[in-house]
């Protein structure tokens, strides 16, 4: 609902758009000396593949030094990560990302965020401050960078993006729905949401071991992010007030949010807690007043404007204005069976960033812990190892307290006070798993129910708004190769992260079989399916480059997925179930047809290796992924995440290819060793570059696609050993 905002709230919204959209003013002189001062007291080290160490006399200097860092890798991710968060996509992209901002904007009001960072913790203060102030001087010192809308960075934007995971709670408001209450249209939605071609799984693996199941007594920490390809720069970032982290960091963030210190790791699972709630509102209106109906009471909806700004055609800039609406529970939006739609979710800008900071200083489990009582994580697992031997899986902290008689997967009447959040559990109240006997803990985007084993939490004794998720083949993978093993190594782990099973597999193809030998002996599809039925028959049900039956067992069950897709999404059925239960056996078989028959089409024959057609390209320095069959690729022998494969790759063809091409999955996998000295091995999709011309543009993807981690340089020698080029943000190479 489109509709004019007063006047004078108009008038200052307009007046923020504009300060918003001014070309940035040159530096005054001493903003200068004071970006020079900070950047002498930083140094950055490049190793031989590029990464950053960072090393900064306080951890400001330290921030500064690694978002410099990460803005000479990528700019662009670093802005287009900005654009989303401060809900400004629009001003690069044009009218279509408008409903995106919108969304953001319910939340992230510039003007509140600037309140909060004025109210923040001084020390956070200092952060948000050279964290600007290391973007602003990058830019100062390239000319040559030319960005799209954001020429100048102040601190308090550094609270629109605090958390660093793939896809916020803010993603799970449909755009759709949105468009069509605030501009009362329907808009294009991304194919994949939409339907038939279902969401690739999107998420992580997470194992942590305890010393008693290693071979050296060392507890060992798995990191193994699922995500888009180049979603994160790899970096380490030291100071002289104790900081000394190493990992993945989100573009544009200046905290490391998977990774390891000497002393402790981390890795974040997308997690199926449910936290994020929609309530369906009595509306009423009375001439210019609108009310909405709480128990007994009618309380006045409060109203306010947002003024967005997006890119015409032209390349001018044009205004829209909305006037938004929010309940208690938070914003509305959406309109459903007559009544008004909010959500509430968790937006606590300072703490989380507080959290996603502290805890890459945390030495051991107790100050892990202490920093969690922020109780603003919402939508990660984690799992944890440190030096002292403790290991844990935790579920997200922010879980709100509720009436678990109510199902809140689906709006719940907001008119009724029973269904108000009640704060939040508790951290010792929610189902971790500390130091379990069975001495490992792992999560792959699955239920909490089996993050140990037998030692894991019990269902029964908690809500079940605790999990939506439920288990996935990964999750029965996982449990295979930790079970009763007590011999890893470094070496073990990082082969089980790339083990070959597909536990999927060993599930569809059977009833598969099965439907093929029950057919007539004049079946026509008898004689046709001999072949690949053959072949499937033989299966170890192992991922593999030259194997026949990865290619026709993905391709076959690929194609039900997509039919059942959007049907499979909606109600939270786990795929591989779904296949084997409630595809019909004629459909099962005809699919395999089909898959023979799309390879003889394109590839001259159905015998094709897995290899051949599933592959890993980069070609540019696009955002958005395309690729090329007549363009150079590598071989990838994993498959997608559906199938139980740890090792993910999210492949799919394109228009204009034949072959699939991966674009999210595995993009950073680390293995870390917590002894007297920490020692970890690492990979990261492609390459730490974003620029076709560096070196470290893809110098990764063969040992990407082999899974071969290359050992991290984490102590100055190694550091100074392994060293290209030394120098501070802005200055000439100290040293090559």
């Amino acid at each position: 609902m489109d509709t004019p905002a007063p006047a004078m709230r108009k008038r200052a919204a307009l007046l923020l758009a504009a300060t918003l959209l001014s070309p940035a003013a040159a530096p005054a002189p001493s903003e200068r000396a004071r970006w020079k001062a900070e950047a002498a007291r930083v140094t950055i080290t490049r190793d031989t593949w590029g990464i950053a160490h960072v090393r900064g006399t306080t951890d400001a200097d330290a921030a500064f030094g690694a978002i410099y860092a990460q803005a000479e890798d990528d700019f662009a991710r670093i802005e287009a990560n900005y654009l989303t968060a401060l809900g400004r996509t629009a001003e690069a992209e044009g009218e279509t990302a408008l409903w995106a901002d919108l969304r953001q904007r319910l939340f992230a009001d510039p003007i509140d965020l600037q309140a909060r960072y004025a109210e923040s913790p001084a020390y956070l203060q200092a952060l948000m401050r050279a964290w600007a102030d290391g973007l602003n001087y990058y830019l100062a010192t390239h000319p040559g960078i030319r960005p799209k809308v954001l020429t100048r960075f102040e601190p308090w934007m550094a609270l629109s993006f605090t958390e660093g995971s793939i896809g916020g709670d803010i993603e799970r408001i449909s755009l759709t729905d949105l468009a069509a209450f605030y501009g009362g249209q329907r808009i294009a939605v991304a194919h994949e949401d939409a339907g038939p071609v279902p969401r690739e799984p999107r998420g992580s693996n997470g194992i942590a071991i305890a010393p008693r199941n290693t071979v050296d007594g060392h507890a060992l920490l798995l990191i193994n992010p699922h995500t888009s390809f180049y979603f994160r720069a790899e970096l380490q970032m030291t100071s002289r007030e104790g900081l000394n982290a190493y990992g993945a960091s989100t573009w544009g963030q200046f905290f490391i949010y998977q990774g390891f210190n000497e002393k402790a790791g981390w890795m974040h699972t997308s997690s199926g807690v449910d936290n994020v709630d929609s309530f369906a509102e009595d509306i009423t209106r009375a001439g210019n007043a609108i009310t909405y109906r709480y128990g007994t009471d009618q309380r006045p909806v409060t109203t306010r404007a947002i003024t967005l700004a997006y890119r015409k055609a032209d390349g001018s800039l044009a205004r829209r204005s909305f006037t938004t609406y929010a309940t208690h529970h938070g914003p509305v939006v959406a309109a459903q069976g007559g009544k008004w739609i909010t959500q509430a979710l968790m937006w606590k800008p300072v703490p989380a960033l507080e959290q996603s900071w502290l805890r890459t200083k945390a030495q051991d489990l107790a100050s892990y812990m202490k920093v969690a009582e922020r109780q603003a994580n919402s939508s990660n697992d984690t799992l944890f190892a440190d030096a002292k031997g403790q290991i844990a899986y935790l579920h997200p902290q922010f879980v709100p307290v509720r009436n678990d008689g109510f199902d809140y997967a689906k709006p719940v009447d907001g008119a009724d006070p029973a269904t108000d959040w009640k704060g939040l559990h508790t951290v010792a109240s929610l189902p971790n798993a500390i130091d379990p006997g069975v001495g490992w803990v792992r999560n792959t985007n699955d239920w909490p129910w089996s993050a140990a084993g037998p030692d894991s939490p019990k269902a029964k004794d908690y809500p079940r708004y605790m999990d939506t998720f439920g288990e996935n083949p990964r999750g029965v993978h996982a449990d295979l190769l930790l079970t009763g093993k007590h011999d890893f190594t470094p070496e073990r782990l990082m082969a089980a992260a790339y083990d070959s099973y597909l536990p999927a597999f060993a599930r569809l193809i059977p009833p598969l079989l099965k439907a093929y030998d029950a057919l007539p002996d004049k079946d026509a599809r008898r004689a046709k399916l001999a072949g690949p039925i053959g072949v499937l028959r033989g299966w170890n049900y192992r991922w593999g480059a030259d194997s026949v039956a990865t290619t026709l067992g993905v391709l076959w069950g690929g194609k039900m997925w997509r039919e059942a897709g959007t049907f499979i999404q909606a109600e939270q059925i786990n795929v591989p179930d779904y296949i084997a239960t409630r595809v019909p056996d004629a459909r099962k078989l005809d699919a395999l047809g089909e898959a023979a028959d799309q390879l003889t089409r394109d590839f001259g024959t159905w015998q094709v290796g897995w290899g051949q057609i599933n592959r890993f390209q980069r070609l540019d320095d696009s955002i958005q992924p395309h690729f090329d069959d007549a363009q150079p690729s590598i071989p990838v022998p994993f498959t997608s995440a559906q199938w139980g494969s740890l090792a993910s790759f999210g492949a799919r063809p394109y228009p204009n290819t034949k072959k699939l091409y991966g674009s999210s999955g595995n993009s950073f996998v680390a293995v870390v060793e917590f002894g007297p000295k920490v020692h970890a091995w690492a990979v990261t999709a492609g390459g730490e570059s974003g620029d076709p011309a560096s070196p470290h543009f893809r110098d990764q993807a063969a040992r990407y696609a082999g899974g071969k981690l290359r050992p991290v340089w984490f102590y100055p020698a190694d550091v100074a050993a392994h060293a290209t080029r030394q120098y501070h943000p802005g200055r000439a190479v100290l040293k090559r």
